[in-house]
């Protein structure tokens, strides 16, 4: 949702109207979303659940066809731009006008992977694109990132000072991640007192694992702040030295774009391995370092914090070079692409 909204953003600002087609988990995170209008289906994936989940899946797809026909009628788009996930699925099949998808992972994802041969264009936020068939439709644009984090890419990195304050943010994406939620805050524990009274941690977990981290945090003299949800992530990434976290594609392109040196941890259960791909995209730069879920234990991590912790002028370095590994303007690259199809399409 965050890649589709910055490139929303970005079409508004060229005086285009945008209506939305989402999920209701996308729709959780739709506020501030410059649309006109917005359709919410309940699609769901096919894989789950058996031959029972894929006999309901279908008549779920066959319903939301039915709801989308009307909702494109209504609108007549100039472009459909698909950002992956099932719930897109009904709007590029019924799409009468240019198609134009968007793979935020270094994998192309299932639903993308089956419209390429529909799609005008397949943009991708990383040069490498597994999955790929069709080489000559394929640009590479970088993934829309969220403006009030692209604001940031210009300000130096946080300061650091001796026996100053040291902060981290913890994130697993916008669903929390359990592994981190448990494994992290008992390894912060285990820093020595030097560096645990320096710390400000800022963690997102899941919402059963929340006191939990708290009481350990604050048994270990840490100050933390940990909820379930972030909502103003700009002001986390604004002051941290450090980011560790899931490597979704907008986690680790977020990172990417503001400069911050980062663990990446993939998560082992991702479609096609594709968190693996993608913080392998970015660590290439050497700003980042990618610890498997299977060799992550609270001794691992416990190493490799403070490691880092203990060397400033790593940080700083990384974070200069992470930078290099990203698009600031991959949302008006992309929105390029599309008014170039529009205008194409109706010369």
């Amino acid at each position: 949702m965050f890649p589709a909204k910055a490139f929303a953003v970005e079409a508004v600002r060229r005086g285009a109207d945008v209506a939305l087609i989402t999920d209701p988990r996308g729709k959780k995170y739709t506020e501030g979303f410059p649309c006109v209008d917005s359709l919410v289906l309940s699609v769901t994936n096919s894989e789950e659940g058996g031959l029972q989940g894929k006999i309901q899946a279908g008549f779920t797809l066959l319903k939301s066809l039915s709801k989308t026909n009307p909702f494109l009628k209504k609108h007549n788009p100039a472009a459909i731009v698909g950002f992956g996930g099932y719930p897109t699925f009904p709007a590029l099949f019924a799409a009468s006008c240019p198609v134009i998808i968007h793979e935020q992972n270094a994998v192309l994802g299932r639903v993308n992977r089956f419209f390429q041969k529909k799609a005008a264009k397949i943009c991708s936020g990383f040069a490498q694109l597994d999955g790929l068939e069709l080489p000559e439709k394929h640009i590479v644009v970088g993934n829309p990132v969220r403006q009030e984090l692209v604001a940031l890419r210009d300000l130096p990195y946080p300061k650091l000072v001796p026996n100053g304050e040291l902060r981290i943010l913890i994130t697993g994406g916008s669903q929390g991640s359990r592994a981190l939620g448990q494994a992290l805050p008992l390894a912060i524990a285990e820093l020595p007192e030097h560096l645990r009274l320096r710390l400000f941690v800022s963690h997102q977990v899941r919402e059963e694992q929340a006191d939990e981290a708290r009481e350990i945090y604050s048994a270990a003299g840490v100050q933390a702040e940990v909820w379930p949800f972030f909502r103003n992530m700009a002001a986390r990434f604004e002051k941290a030295h450090l980011v560790i976290g899931r490597s979704g594609a907008s986690t680790v392109y977020e990172v990417a774009v503001v400069g911050r040196p980062a663990i990446f941890v993939p998560l082992p259960s991702a479609m096609n391995d594709h968190q693996t791909f993608n913080a392998l995209a970015i660590s290439a730069s050497g700003g980042a370092e990618i610890l498997k879920e299977s060799e992550m234990s609270v001794a691992r991590l416990t190493e490799m914090l403070e490691e880092r912790l203990i060397q400033p002028e790593k940080l700083i370095s990384r974070a200069d070079k992470i930078k290099q590994a990203a698009r600031p303007d991959a949302a008006s690259a992309l929105a390029d692409v599309v008014f170039g199809e529009i205008g194409a399409n109706n010369a």
